[in-house]
């Protein structure tokens, strides 16, 4: 098993969520997670939806988290990374930071 991945991601957040200044709803935020979702499942590129849509500093970078350990990272958020292989992206991930679309690059 990997000590470290190296990940990419989106994140929505919304009122009310972890470190959020976001204004849309819970309920708004995780339509527009599905529907990016359905992007990329048609082959829309990661790093440009990540810098057209994320809420996270890292969409700069097309939502490049760099390299992590275990530990690092909120349960789900690891848990799921940990549990891609490369290349593979996931589907929705919920965290108190908002939903998340998650890609392991290495």
């Amino acid at each position: 098993m990997a000590d470290q991945v190296q990940a990419s991601h989106i994140l929505l957040m919304y009122a009310g969520s972890e470190r959020s200044s976001a204004t849309r709803s819970q309920q708004d935020a995780q339509t527009q997670i599905k529907d990016l979702s359905k992007q990329l499942d048609a082959g829309a590129d990661f790093a440009d939806l990540a810098r057209a849509n994320s809420d996270c500093p890292s969409k700069g970078k097309g939502g490049d988290l760099g390299r992590f350990g275990r530990g690092q990272m909120v349960g789900a958020f690891e848990d799921t990374a940990f549990g891609l292989e490369v290349g593979q992206t996931s589907g929705v991930v919920t965290t108190p930071f908002g939903f998340h679309i998650i890609k392991r690059t290495s």
